[in-house]
Formats: structure tokens, C-alpha cells, sequence
């Protein structure tokens, strides 16, 4: 990796008829992506910044294509309301990549797996519910944990 602290891929979506062309930026803290979008190729909707944390992440993924050919990154997001902010298509974000940025997609998606993977082993393990201590079944459910 270079001196900055996080690798700049450049992306493009498709999106019915707007045309969407940007850089995401992954980092250790998650994704930023600097975007701007062209109506019918011509009318242009402005530079837009989204920032995804680490925490809302569920799962991204490298999608190699054929010799190098129609690569992506797919990401899917914890919360419905973030991906909404986002051109998003079946409920995911899916960043289409240049031959010549294969690499550096690779790279970056690895990164970002390993990170969301620490991130997730660093956090305090789920607690349960008061309110299920106190049902019929808490009992029943540590006695099979324990077989």
C-alpha cells in the first residue's frame, strides 16, 4: 500500500438511466465513495460523498468476470436506509471496474475483508436479553448449550 492509508479504486454503475462514474476509497474505518451521475449522459447531478462505516458493512465481495473482464465489487450494508442513499441494485452496491483497476480491486476488497473481520472479533460477544432470562425456556436452552 502507498503512504495514504487507503487504496482508491475507480468504479462505475450503471443505474437505468443514469450513468455513474466515481472512486471508492477503502480504508480501515470502511468506504468512501465519491461519486457523480450523468442523466442519459448528459445532464450531470453534481460530485455526491457517501461514507460506510466498518459497523455497517454486512459482506463484500470481488467478482473476478472473465480475463479480467467485467470485475466488480459487491457490497451489502447492515441497514436498508443506508443503501438506500446509495445507487444500490437488488439490494446491493455494485461497483463495475475497469481491466486496469483489477488489481487494485483485488487488493482493496482483501483489505477490507480482513479489517471487517477484526473489527467483528474485537467486539463484545451479543448479550442476552433480560427479558428471555426470565422465560420458560432460557432454562431449556442452557441445558441443551450445554451438550
Amino acid at each position: 500500500m502507498s503512504k495514504t492509508n487507503f487504496i482508491s479504486v475507480p468504479f462505475k454503475i450503471d443505474d437505468n438511466f443514469t450513468q455513474i462514474a466515481g472512486v471508492g476509497k477503502f480504508s480501515q474505518a470502511g468506504i468512501v465513495l465519491e461519486y457523480e451521475g450523468k442523466l442519459f449522459g448528459i445532464i450531470k447531478s453534481g460530485v455526491k460523498e457517501s461514507r460506510i462505516a466498518l459497523d455497517e458493512i454486512l459482506d463484500v465481495k470481488f467478482r473476478k468476470g472473465v480475463l479480467k473482464r467485467g470485475a466488480k465489487i459487491e457490497i451489502r450494508l447492515e441497514s436498508f436506509t443506508k443503501l438506500s442513499e446509495l445507487p444500490n441494485k437488488d439490494g446491493k452496491l455494485i461497483l463495475k471496474l475497469a481491466r486496469d483497476d483489477f488489481e487494485r480491486a483485488a487488493e482493496a476488497v482483501a483489505k477490507l475483508q480482513k479489517n471487517l473481520n477484526e473489527h467483528r472479533e474485537s467486539l463484545p460477544p451479543p448479550q442476552t436479553p433480560v427479558s428471555r432470562l426470565f422465560s420458560d425456556d432460557f432454562e431449556t436452552d442452557r441445558l441443551e448449550e450445554k451438550e
